[in-house]
């Protein structure tokens, strides 16, 4: 609604009582009468319905926007979700401090795209019935800053709130993303050695009691001498290492060719002893040399209590090997958080970008890690819980660019007092004009909604101004390379 329009709830009734409005305003209080008239003159009132939209996320920036009455409520959405990001109100308790926020913050908004030249970073929707906003067209609010010198001296230290309270929203979502992927990493990974101790387990109390049965009518069945052949060959077993590589085919005709030995021999269970002596590489060959001295009459025990013996020794290993893996795990998570340690410490930059490797591990199925990391490097001093959220982001954008499938190349090396870290993905690249705009804040080059334009601003600061480096980036179509340089003292 233009400035010659009829009046609604809350719509000052003409030029005077719009003037009145506007001097009572903090950011317009200094203006003289020659500059409220001209501001008079350039305003575009509009009266709003509860739930009208201002402007939305992604929209090109063309206004400023003040608010005479009522409340705004600006939201974003991020990842699927709607998130209110702060409330503008006229109301008795909009003075009141928010998260320190300006009075003045209260009754403007939109001047930040307008100053960077972007687009609108959030969806801005009157809230309440009766909700009054006059809009300034982009060339008219720049003129009105150098116009009203007054004007500046309120709109810089609310701009400088905002972007301060949009990093700490943004820190703290990074932390609750950090630990979301954190999580969804860790029980991916967890799941096999998890389920392995769960089934062996399970089926450990059965074995057991099959290889005391076994053992019971082994000992009743045999003879003196042929005790011992058997007990060689258990030992004997014990030295046989895991086969270096397997072929499926030899070891399923292994298996067969022993099973069916076996059921002939009259054993209970021929396929639990071809499939434990065909795992380990060997064949039917091997084992009825080892067996040549058991007769006719004790064979059968003989094999049931071997066949038993070697699920047994299965399921130990199965229970041996998933152990350690959920102690690296369980490790690596603890490095990857820096949990129990002080701040700032001595570190190994590689263990960091491994430790988000494990942990990254579910987003990176399907693409191929390059590790060029030169020997002998020093360990450095600084923040590595925080410099593990930069590895996050900059590994989690080059998987997502790479859409599943590619190459990423981690190389770390020394260089002039400094480490040197690049993290090179071969997706769709950078485009060409949104490079030099990427570690802005609130500038992102994704889809509404699927960002918030911080991941790389705050790593950005991470890298620059909590340990005095640099963070560049380099990019065309199939090569990406995020480069960090920090000094190692």
């Amino acid at each position: 609604m233009s400035a010659g329009s009829g009046h609604g709830p809350g719509e000052p009734a003409g030029r005077e009582d719009l003037r009145n409005a506007l001097h009572g305003l903090e950011i317009f209080a200094g203006l003289t009468g020659d500059q409220l008239d001209w501001l008079v003159s350039v305003s575009e009132p509009r009266v709003m319905a509860d739930g009208d939209v201002l402007f939305h996320d992604g929209d090109e920036a063309d206004a400023f926007h003040v608010l005479l009455s009522g409340g705004l409520v600006v939201t974003k959405v991020v990842d699927g979700r709607e998130e209110v990001l702060t409330r503008h109100s006229t109301g008795d308790g909009a003075t009141e401090e928010h998260d320190g926020k300006p009075s003045a913050a209260h009754r403007f908004t939109g001047e930040l795209p307008l100053l960077t030249d972007g687009h609108y970073v959030a969806t801005a929707a009157a809230s309440g019935p009766a909700t009054t906003v006059v809009a300034y067209s982009k060339p008219v609010f720049f003129e009105m800053l150098t116009r009203c010198h007054g004007v500046a001296a309120v709109l810089i230290p609310v701009l400088a709130w905002r972007i301060k309270s949009s990093e700490v929203q943004a820190r703290k979502r990074a932390t609750v993303e950090a630990l979301g992927t954190l999580a969804a990493g860790l029980a991916h990974e967890l799941n096999n050695p998890a389920a392995a101790v769960a089934r062996a387990a399970q089926e450990l109390g059965p074995a057991l009691e099959r290889l005391t049965r076994t053992a019971y009518a082994w000992g009743a069945a045999a003879a003196g001498g042929e005790r011992t052949v058997l007990d060689r060959l258990a030992e004997e077993l014990d030295k046989v290492p895991p086969p270096a590589a397997t072929d499926p085919l030899a070891q399923a005709d292994a298996e067969e060719d022993i099973t069916d030995w076996a059921e002939d021999a009259g054993a209970e269970r021929p396929g639990l002893l071809g499939a434990g002596v065909a795992d380990l590489g060997l064949e039917l060959d091997w084992l009825r040399v080892r067996l040549a001295g058991v007769g006719a009459t004790a064979l059968p025990p003989a094999l049931d209590h071997l066949a038993a013996l070697l699920e047994t020794r299965a399921l130990a290993a199965e229970l041996c090997a998933a152990g350690p893996r959920i102690s690296q795990l369980v490790a690596a998570t603890r490095d990857y958080a820096n949990l129990d340690r002080a701040p700032e410490q001595r570190f190994a930059v590689t263990e960091g970008l491994e430790n988000t490797l494990v942990v990254l591990r579910s987003k990176l199925a399907g693409i191929s890690i390059v590790r060029a990391y030169e020997p002998d490097l020093p360990e450095m001093t600084g923040y590595p819980s925080e410099l593990n959220q930069v590895w996050t982001n900059l590994v989690d954008n080059a998987a997502e660019a790479m859409e599943g499938s590619g190459v990423l190349t981690l190389r770390v090396r020394t260089e002039g007092g400094c480490m040197v870290i690049e993290i090179t993905d071969t997706g769709r690249g950078i485009p060409e004009e949104s490079l030099p705009r990427i570690f802005e804040p609130f500038y992102t080059t994704k889809d509404v909604g699927k960002g918030t334009g911080l991941g790389l601003h705050l790593s950005y600061r991470i890298v620059t101004q909590r340990h005095r480096g640099s963070l560049t980036a380099r990019s065309r179509p199939g090569e990406t390379r995020m480069i960090v340089r920090l000094p190692v003292s």
